[in-house]
């Protein structure tokens, strides 16, 4: 087999299909065996696993997957790349080519399908402009998933470990930290890249937990307040809730549930914890929130 991590074979691929990458998909081609590997080997894929891979490109992860893996679904935006994966990947078996948007595709229904609804595990170099969503549909479809291992910004996995009181704390940080244990994989220079794009990437490994990491009564509700209290960042908490249209609360709830929780009304979303966003929200009367 003809691997195609490597710049030679990756050109020759795009050469001979005429295809040039296309910005608005955000395509970077990888063309580093060794960060392949690396991947593949912190996804820990066996033959027991299905795999979903998110912008397989040209192939070029798709096939040390479909080595390592039982089955592989591999999700592609880009119609023009079909013909380039069915010349690629034509020597396997044992995977599946999915021409549709990843933000619109069941995965409940794909993990029934492919794996009896056990769990999958998910790697992908994801497209920087698109990553948050991806993550946060993956986590808020409930889909059953071990774990997602991901090629993403460097700046993205920075917020994703990022603490209270961090001006890169956020909701994906508070998303990523409720629903996983994240693991730094390692770090990759543009070079490793077709084009190199203009900043530097990490490898990260998200390990689904069994439980989130807190208790909370109505996590939709939750994440409702995460997301307002992050919209409007330079306002207090107060101000970011209370403007926020999804949710219905007067500024008196408000102001008594950050008393609630110990907090003055001064506070800034950016200054809670994961444990005081939960108790933020059990404070509030969900049957009129959303």
């Amino acid at each position: 087999m003809a691997y195609l991590g490597n710049p030679g074979k990756t050109k020759e691929v795009m050469q001979r299909h005429d295809f040039a990458v296309k910005k608005k998909f955000g395509q970077n081609f990888l063309i580093d065996e060794n960060i392949l590997k690396k991947i593949v080997s912190a996804a820990e894929i066996t033959k027991d696993d299905m795999v979903l891979e998110i912008g397989p490109g040209i192939g070029t992860m798709t096939q040390y997957l479909c080595e390592a893996a039982r089955e592989v679904v591999a999700v592609e935006i880009d119609t023009k790349l079909l013909p380039v994966l069915e010349d690629t990947l034509s020597e396997y078996s044992n995977v599946t080519v999915i021409n549709q948007d990843i933000l619109k595709v069941d995965i409940v229904s794909l993990a029934k399908e492919k794996n009896g609804g056990k769990p999958i595990k998910v790697v992908a170099n994801l497209p920087y402009y698109i990553t948050t969503p991806i993550i946060m549909g993956l986590f808020e479809s409930h889909a059953p998933l071990k774990s997602i291992t991901i090629m993403i910004q460097s700046e993205v996995a920075d917020r994703m470990k990022a603490s209270p009181g961090s001006k890169i704390y956020g909701a994906l940080s508070l998303a990523v930290q409720y629903y996983s244990d994240i693991e730094i994989v390692t770090e990759v220079p543009p070079s490793c890249f077709l084009p190199a794009p203009k900043v530097g990437s990490t490898v990260v490994n998200l390990l689904r937990c069994e439980e989130p990491k807190v208790k909370v009564n109505n996590e939709s509700l939750m994440f409702a307040l995460i997301r307002a209290s992050f919209n409007q960042r330079r306002k207090t908490l107060a101000n970011g809730l209370k403007n926020a249209p999804m949710l219905n609360f007067s500024r008196e709830q408000i102001l008594e549930a950050i008393e609630a929780i110990g907090k003055k009304p001064t506070v800034r979303g950016e200054e809670l914890t994961l444990e005081e966003f939960a108790k933020l929200s059990d404070c509030f009367d969900s049957s009129t929130s959303l």
